[in-house]
């Protein structure tokens, strides 16, 4: 035999050993039919070694308290080796024996790891086992099995020590168990985490992770073991093409024989992971090649069809671990972490009686699968072909919205959208974005590229937009569900039938936006917004709003939001906001028009038919409560639910529930704090303090472009306290900040005198909402610039200083109108842009000869051009489709705005000797930054080179909308208690 085929035996030899039993006798049998010349040469091998490794355990069981044993391959046990006194043998594995020894220098019972015989002879052995004492004694963790020292007998024999643990294996749990409960897999998962993460912190990767390997101790830690395929990530070797490993849980490129790095163990963590959720391998086969084929090509099944108690982000956790593609798994085990710390908080979730069944499904190739959802639910398999479905979708999509389960077990899913349809993931505030029709067939929510109402039936993968309905908010249904409500251009409310036809306009004048609420009736309910009662209107075209509940101000309240009409028509559910205080919820006597409050520190609540009121708290919890709608009283403790609901600034909750029982909610992180950035005209953005951040708003550039100003409000807690925001001025280039206002009012809105030396903001500091003017410098008291009874906002001055302009509400029949003053001339304000429409975001050209707003007067918010300050004798269109927030260059040459698709556009604008519009070019995306079509949210450098703008901290993970069919099984056991 040559010297290439003697190494080629070799090589086989060594990969054989490393096999468990099982997978070695399956590897041989495929051998025997397919090299039977290799087949014959490794079994002669394997009867040479026997006297060495008979009888002994796997070396896995070598570090847990053996059983009695006799044998001694090695004729060892009895000796004393350097410090060591050898007991007896305790296990063998692919490369060595491993003995209980005394170590009689530190007195302590340690684990004595030699080389098998052969291996003694070859180098390139000795070279792997140096390698793995090396690179595992240089990992000190408490996740990782300690290693002593490494030595060399007398005779030459190559040994390490171990600790030795009381305990057992992963293995031997499953085994004897089959599953893990999730709780404790969650507290498993982790800690090997942690140990990959401190070895591939060292550049080391083990290579050969599996339940073997890992050692669970009596007192909850857990240790990884074994070492022996240890690669150096400097190793001058990188090994490509050869295949080390236990092939159940080799990741695609160990399959391969590519070259592999720490995401491979983060592969077999989740292989893992996955054994001990469900007791099973992801990857099955009867053959070693069956296995690696189902590696490279097959899906595993979900864990939700083995078992009913795994959350949506565990799920998602695994599949995400499982991916074939290294670069689509997690970068890093301590990204790992995060998300297994996000399921292990998930589990705190009550998930209701043991028959709750969590599913969700991925499209992942345009081929027909079969998917084990209905066999959840009846044990029978259901096909369903994905081959068109695929070419549409390109991300996630939840069998269950499609096929609802017909039995009555609860079922829990999470929704996600074809992301050309995705819903809206807003900036700081957001108002309604979402409503279930009463019968839970259809979902109703605002998404899409132009922020439409897009209509989704349950036996559809697509949802329908509704035309005319860009940049809409608070969709709601008709009692019968087969009419959406909803509110465009922030102040018109509209109509739209599901069986088609125009829109119909019910009133353009409705001040709020924070709910609204269809009632049998006929009328429709609706938030009045700051310093507003709740108002109503009947749902028909013209209808005229009054107002139907009146504010305490002896309570200091601030507004009457997201209301709810009961089902009897005797009250309406409320949000409640009060100065200085959290929310709660209100009831409405229908007969008295009365309120009370009937939950403190909550935000939003909606009534379910069984008798319960569904509600949030302030710290974004989903309660319920016993709820007699007759009483309109709570007549029991409530229960929570679930925890980390997505709540916005503006007290805003995704929550609906139908008459049918089909629960539906929004789960997202905390509320991030915002930064103010620079943006570039091509969309790069860079920090302009990373260590200011807060809930900013409506931000000003001084003439000079070096000072800004901005609402603030520091330690915004999202409870419903609105009454705490301030002026800060700060000097750029990370100079200081100063917080101009002190009062303990509401400040906002700033805008810069022209010389610079002063701001001119809102405030309510007189009790109404004023124009106050204040030097920036903070070295005098602000001045009343203007008292208006009606509110006003978004000042704006013109280049000379002649001319205040701003915004107020409900000036003439409009809903919020454009007025002007001349300060020292003018004693009261007088119209510029006044029309029974709503006009918002006056803006002044630098040349103070034109005057940009936006208005809903066409239907969608677009942005127009009008003489100034003779506002009447012309008119131009600047946007088309959907415009707001516009501001000048400082040059006079463009105009910004944002379009309906969220993006920055700039229009190349004459303004001298007279108006004209030219070219339209979009900048870039926008939709990542704060906007509001009332005012400018963005401010325009001296230069028109870069855009003052504000940002949520990065690091915020996607809204997650959870679905739970039947959810009325879980509350049977709490009605009426």
């Amino acid at each position: 035999m040559n010297a290439q085929r003697w190494a080629e035996i070799q090589t086989s030899f060594d990969q054989l050993v490393e096999l468990d039993p099982g997978e070695r006798a399956s590897h041989l049998a495929t051998l025997a039919i397919s090299n039977p010349e290799l087949h014959r040469a490794l079994q002669s091998l394997l009867k040479a070694d026997a006297g060495a490794s008979a009888e002994l355990a796997p070396i896995e069981a070598a570090l847990a308290p053996p059983p009695d044993r006799k044998h001694d391959p090695l004729g060892l046990a009895g000796r004393t080796i350097s410090h060591f006194e050898l007991r007896e043998a305790l296990g063998a594995g692919g490369m060595g024996v491993v003995y209980r020894a005394d170590d009689t220098r530190l007195g302590r019972v340690v684990a004595l790891k030699f080389l098998l015989p052969h291996y003694n002879l070859d180098a390139s052995a000795k070279a792997r086992f140096l390698r793995e004492a090396h690179a595992a004694a240089a990992l000190d963790h408490p996740n990782l099995c300690t290693i002593y020292e490494v030595g060399t007998s007398d005779e030459g024999w190559l040994f390490l020590a171990m600790a030795l643990y009381q305990g057992e294996t992963l293995r031997a749990r499953l085994t004897r168990d089959g599953t893990i409960l999730v709780r404790e897999s969650l507290e498993i998962a982790p800690q090997i985490a942690e140990g990959l993460q401190a070895a591939h912190v060292a550049g080391i990767v083990h290579r050969d992770l599996k339940p073997g390997n890992v050692m669970l101790l009596p007192d909850g830690t857990v240790r990884i073991l074994d070492f022996g395929l240890a690669k150096a990530r400097d190793h001058s070797r990188s090994e490509a093409g050869v295949r080390f490993g236990t092939v159940s849980y080799m990741s695609p490129e160990q399959v391969r024989g590519d070259n592999v790095d720490a995401r491979a163990d983060l592969w077999a963590l989740g292989v893992v992971l996955y054994e001990m959720l469900t007791g099973r391998k992801p990857f099955g086969g009867d053959e070693e090649v069956a296995i690696a084929h189902a590696i490279l090509h097959d899906e595993p099944e979900l864990l939700s069809s083995h078992r009913g108690d795994v959350s949506v982000a565990l799920e998602e956790l695994v599949q995400r671990l499982l991916q074939k593609d290294p670069a689509k798994r997690h970068d890093s085990a301590a990204e790992l972490l995060r998300d297994l710390a996000r399921a292990r908080a998930l589990t705190n979730e009550i998930t209701g009686p043991r028959q709750t069944v969590l599913a969700r499904v991925t499209v992942r190739k345009p081929r027909a699968i079969t998917i084990p959802f209905a066999a959840v639910l009846n044990k029978r398999a259901f096909t369903y072909g994905v081959t068109a479905v695929a070419i549409l979708l390109t991300a996630t999509m939840i069998l269950g919205w499609i096929h609802p389960t017909p039995t009555k077990q609860v079922v829990r899913y999470s929704l996600v959208f074809d992301p050309a349809e995705a819903m809206i993931q807003p900036v700081g505030y957001f108002w309604g974005r979402l409503a279930l029709s009463p019968d839970g067939s259809r979902l109703a929510y605002v998404g899409g590229p132009r922020a439409q109402i897009l209509v989704r039936q349950r036996n559809q993968l697509h949802a329908t937009a509704i035309p005319g309905s860009e940049g809409a908010e608070t969709p709601f249904f008709s009692p019968d569900g087969q009419q959406v409500g909803f509110i465009t251009g922030g102040n018109k409310l509209q109509i739209a039938s599901l069986s088609g036809g125009p829109l119909i306009t019910v009133t353009d004048s409705v001040i709020g936006e924070a709910g609204a609420s269809w009632g049998r009736d006929g009328y429709i309910y609706l938030d009045g917004r700051d310093k507003e009662p709740l108002i109503r209107v009947e749902a028909k075209a013209g209808a005229v709003p009054e107002r139907f509940t009146a504010l305490d101000p002896a309570l200091k309240e601030l507004d009457h939001s997201w209301p709810e009409v009961l089902p009897n028509g005797k009250g309406i559910l409320i949000a409640v906001g009060v100065r200085d205080a959290a929310r709660s919820i209100g009831v409405v006597d229908m007969s008295t028009r009365k309120h009370r409050v009937i939950v403190n520190n909550a935000v939003y609540a909606r009534y379910v038919p069984t008798g319960h009121l569904l509600y949030v708290t302030t710290d974004r919890t989903l309660m319920v409560a016993p709820f007699d709608q007759n009483t309109m009283k709570v007549t029991g403790e409530p229960t929570a639910l679930a925890e980390g609901i997505r709540l916005a600034p503006s007290s805003t909750v995704d929550l609906a529930v139908s008459d049918n029982g089909t629960l539906l909610y929004t789960r997202g992180p905390a509320p991030g704090k915002l930064e103010l950035v620079w943006v570039t005209r091509s969309g790069k953005a860079q920090s302009v303090d990373p260590d200011w951040q807060g809930s900013f708003a409506e931000p000003s550039l001084s003439p000079d472009g070096r000072r800004l100003s901005v609402s603030l409000l520091p330690n915004a807690s999202y409870d419903g306290i609105a009454s705490v925001s301030d002026i800060w001025i700060k000097q750029l280039d990370r100079g200081p900040s100063i917080k101009l206002t002190l009062e303990e009012k509401t400040d906002h809105y700033s805008a810069w005198t022209p010389d610079g030396r002063s701001v001119t903001f809102t405030s309510n500091a007189a009790g109404s909402v004023d124009l106050w003017t204040k030097r920036a410098d903070g070295s005098r008291q602000a001045v009343l610039q203007l008292h208006n009874t009606r509110g006003a906002f978004s000042p704006r001055w013109s280049p000379d200083g002649k001319w205040l302009v701003f915004r107020t509400d409900r000036y003439q029949a409009g809903a919020a109108d454009i007025l002007g003053i001349r300060p020292g001339i003018d004693t009261v304000a007088v119209p510029l842009v006044a029309t029974r429409f709503t006009e918002n975001a006056p803006a002044i050209s630098p040349n103070g000869r034109w005057l940009a707003y936006s208005s809903n007067e066409s239907g969608p918010i677009e942005v127009y051009v009008v003489p100034f300050p003779n506002t009447a004798d012309a008119k131009w269109a600047v946007s088309t489709g959907g415009g707001t927030e516009p501001l000048w260059s400082h040059s006079g040459k463009e105009l910004f705005y944002r379009d309906v698709a969220g993006n920055l556009v700039a229009v190349e604008v004459q303004s001298s000797p007279t108006f004209s519009l030219g070219r339209s070019t979009v900048l870039f995306p926008a939709r990542a930054y704060l906007s509001f079509e009332r005012g400018a949210q963005y401010a325009v450098a001296p230069d028109d080179r870069r855009f003052l703008m504000i940002r949520q901290i990065a690091g915020s993970a996607p809204d997650e909308l959870i679905v739970v069919d039947n959810w009325f099984e879980e509350l049977k056991p709490k009605q009426r208690k």
